[in-house]
């Protein structure tokens, strides 16, 4: 009882909308840049789109004469309208440097979750709430478009900048690696693999099966002695790391190695086109979750030399291969990530609309207006078809569905079904199967019968899924500092996938932040854990995490003691105050 009354069903959902609206509309847009048109008018060299600040208004409706009123959830429903907010952005016309206009503008509308920030419920007296016509019991969570109420499900995928290893059992390779990088804009696959002769090859988005040292050489750890150094000493590994050498002797010098990546990708050009072709792959579409210039390339190249280490550890089995059903290894898209995602592709179709009808009006000889060519139609189409069908972008289906409004129980199940990526009409028996780490994140029993059984499930009732992190990678990166982390060790330490640095004692290190965890020093939604079979330490802040609440015991002894208990029957605690004295 104590942790519902502090805590909403449907709360990190709404928590991940409210982070898009508030911050990753905006983020979008200034990630998106601005437009330089192909077509500029007589007597002008150069000319720039900008883009500035975009916000949400108020839940509007449109009346049959035009005019705007606001709009409530229940009046919505009853006249089967959509529950939106017009979407405003500043626009601004630059010409040879100079503004020559500047207006706010509407782009189109944006679907409302109830009880996110921007509703009109949020923060409502129950008394308010049934003067609008509301349950007072209804958690929202949901939508309602062209009156009918919508949810946009939890899609379960695989972790994001992992090593994945499995073995293979068909063809020349005998083990793979496969992560999946990203980087907030795009998700890009990359595999590396051994194969039966020892080679092992990098392949990635345009560029398929470069030698793994060429690579390395590529990323600028041209010696031999060094690329031995950053994967591994062990002797068990010589073998196949000289057989690699070997195979790459031929290339020495950056310049080579980058040329022959770019040849690899299909340009059969000058050297020079090869280089900078090859240094464009790696920079922005190899590992981009490390970064996108020249300056993270020694990162990439350590991380590289990290996973094939994993990879040969694997295939001499030293290590297991990697778990994808482990629920540590999946991550969960929360309504304001998938949103994120379509505002995205409606806002580039928008950038380029705008772009065309710029170059049209200016062809024509006249002079283009903002007004003029942006189309806010365009942008509403895209993200309202999407919400009224389901079909997201991806190919993706059925991430929008009507809300089963059967009864209370069943309302509440859909708003926390969890959907697997994978489809159902492959078998995928170890994805279906039932997983020991589920307990206290899923329900055990909750799955329907038939093709889907496996595939959709439903969160745990105290289970919660982590949304934006309090701090930045780089300022929780400096506050572990404090702790032990350093810039040289033997023990590698990883905060979302990158490494951010060494400790010598991965036992006392772990200890030290799990304690300033506790102790409100280290965020509560950081979670640490230490690898000792890889001898590296896992940090993970980031979002779309399954969490759970565990009692902290302490020397075999629990935190929670019966005066807790007492004291949260009589209203003197509440459960975040449980969590706030690291008990919880």
């Amino acid at each position: 009882d104590a942790y519902f009354r502090d805590k909403s069903l449907v709360g990190f959902n709404v928590d991940s909308y409210n982070k898009f609206v508030n911050y990753g509309m905006q983020k979008v847009v200034d990630e998106e840049g601005s437009i330089i048109p192909d077509i500029t008018p007589r007597g002008v060299k150069s000319v720039e789109i900008k883009f500035g600040k975009i916000w949400l208004e108020e839940p509007t409706l449109v009346e049959a004469d035009g005019t705007r009123r606001s709009s409530t959830p229940l009046e919505c429903r009853r006249r089967q309208a959509t529950y939106s907010s017009p979407v405003m952005l500043e626009v601004s016309i630059i010409e040879d440097g100079k503004e020559i206009e500047k207006e706010t503008i509407k782009i189109g509308s944006l679907p409302v979750m109830l009880k996110s920030s921007i509703c009109v419920l949020s923060d409502k007296t129950p008394q308010e709430l049934v003067e609008l016509g509301e349950d007072l019991n209804d958690p929202g969570g949901y939508f309602i478009i062209n009156g009918t109420e919508r949810v946009v499900v939890i899609i379960e995928d695989l972790a994001s900048n992992k090593v994945f290893v499995e073995p293979v059992k068909t063809g020349k390779v005998t083990h793979e690696a496969r992560i999946y990088s990203d980087d907030g804009q795009y998700k890009i696959p990359h595999s590396i693999t051994r194969e039966k002769d020892g080679m092992i090859y990098v392949t990635f988005p345009r560029a398929e099966k470069i030698p793994f040292v060429v690579f390395m050489k590529a990323l600028g750890i041209t010696k031999d002695s060094e690329i031995v150094k950053l994967v591994s000493t062990d002797q068990k590994f010589s073998t196949d790391l000289y057989i690699n050498l070997y195979e790459s002797k031929s290339i020495r010098k950056q310049q080579e190695a980058l040329a022959f990546v770019g040849k690899k990708m299909g340009f059969s050009q000058s050297e020079s086109v090869q280089v900078e072709r090859g240094e464009e792959a790696i920079d922005n579409y190899f590992l981009p979750h490390i970064g996108h210039d020249a300056k993270s390339r020694y990162a990439k190249a350590v991380f590289l030399a990290k996973a094939v280490k994993k990879l040969l550890s694997v295939s001499y089995g030293d290590l297991p291969p990697t778990d994808k059903d482990h629920y540590s290894n999946k991550r969960l898209r929360l309504a304001g990530d998938l949103m994120e995602a379509l505002f995205r592709y409606a806002f580039r179709m928008l950038k380029g609309d705008i772009k065309y009808n710029y170059e049209r009006t200016t062809k024509r000889g006249k002079s283009p207006t903002i007004r003029s060519i942006v189309r806010s139609q365009m942008f509403t189409s895209r993200i309202m078809s999407a919400m009224a069908t389901g079909q997201w972008i991806g190919g993706r289906e059925g991430v929008s569905q009507s809300l089963d409004r059967s009864n209370y129980f069943a309302m509440v199940s859909h708003l926390r079904r969890v959907v697997s990526a994978l489809t159902s009409s492959r078998e995928n028996f170890e994805a279906r199967d039932l997983h020991p780490t589920h307990w206290g994140f899923l329900c055990a029993s909750e799955t329907p019968e038939g093709p889907n059984i496996g595939l959709r499930k439903n969160l745990a009732i105290t289970a919660e899924v982590s949304t934006e992190p309090t701090l930045s990678d780089e300022k929780l990166a400096n506050l572990l500092s404090k702790y032990g982390l350093k810039s040289n060790g033997s023990i590698d330490v990883y905060l979302n996938g990158v490494i951010i640095g060494y400790v010598d004692d991965a036992e006392s290190f772990v200890k030290a932040v799990r304690r300033a965890r506790r102790d409100k020093y280290v965020p509560s939604e950081v979670n640490i854990r230490n690898a000792v079979e890889e001898n590296a330490v896992y940090i993970y802040s980031e979002q779309g995490r399954a969490r759970r609440p565990l009692i902290i015991v302490e020397e075999g002894r629990s935190r929670l003691t019966h005066d807790h208990l007492e004291q949260l029957e009589k209203g003197v605690l509440t459960f975040n105050d449980l969590v706030e004295q690291g008990i919880i």
